[in-house]
C-alpha cells in the first residue's frame, strides 16, 4: 500500500472514529473489550481499505465494516471478544480519549438497547446517527420497507423496556 494510500486511511479514521467508538460502545461492557473491538474493527477497516471504491461515503463504508466486525465478533464469543496481532502495522493513530461518563438518561437508552438483537441494534444506531432508511438499508443489506417496519416495531419495544 502506497504512502498516500495509508496517509489517506489514517486521516479519515481519525476524522470518523467516533463512529467505531459508538459501535463498541453498543456492543462491549467494559473498556477493556471497548479497546479490543474498536482495534479490531480498525485492523478489518485497514484490510478492506484497499477495496473501498468511493462508490458511498466513508462514513457509510465503515459503518458497514464496523457493525459486520462488530456483529461477527459478538455472536462468535458472546462477551469475550479476542483481538489479532497489531504489531504488523506501520502507522499509529491517534485515539481521543473516549468519554464514558454519559447522562442517566443516555446509559437507560444503551442499556435498553443491549437488550435488543444485533440487526435490531445496528439499526438503532444507524438511527441515531440520522441515517435516512435509504443509507439504512443499503448499510443493513435489507429493504428500505423492511427498515421503516423494523424501525417502528423496535421503537415500540424500547417504550416498552424504558417505560414499563
Amino acid at each position: 500500500m502506497t504512502k498516500e494510500l495509508e496517509h489517506s486511511f489514517v486521516t479519515q479514521l481519525e476524522e470518523n472514529q467516533n463512529i467505531v467508538h459508538k459501535i463498541c460502545r453498543l456492543y462491549t461492557n467494559d473498556s477493556d473489550s471497548h479497546n479490543d473491538l474498536f482495534q479490531e474493527i480498525t485492523i478489518q477497516l485497514w484490510r478492506a481499505f484497499p477495496k473501498f471504491r468511493g462508490d458511498s461515503k466513508f462514513s457509510t463504508w465503515m459503518y458497514r465494516v464496523a457493525l459486520n466486525t462488530a456483529i461477527t465478533l459478538y455472536r462468535k464469543s458472546k462477551r469475550s471478544i479476542k483481538t489479532q496481532d497489531f504489531e504488523g502495522v506501520s502507522f499509529k493513530i491517534t485515539a481521543e480519549t473516549y468519554d464514558d461518563t454519559v447522562e442517566e438518561q443516555l446509559k437507560l437508552m444503551y442499556n435498553a438497547v443491549k437488550n435488543l438483537n444485533d440487526i435490531d441494534k445496528a439499526l438503532v444506531f444507524l438511527y441515531l446517527e440520522d441515517k435516512n432508511y435509504k443509507e439504512i438499508s443499503q448499510t443493513l443489506g435489507i429493504t428500505e420497507v423492511n427498515a421503516r417496519v423494523k424501525m417502528n416495531r423496535i421503537k415500540e419495544k424500547l417504550r416498552t423496556i424504558l417505560n414499563p
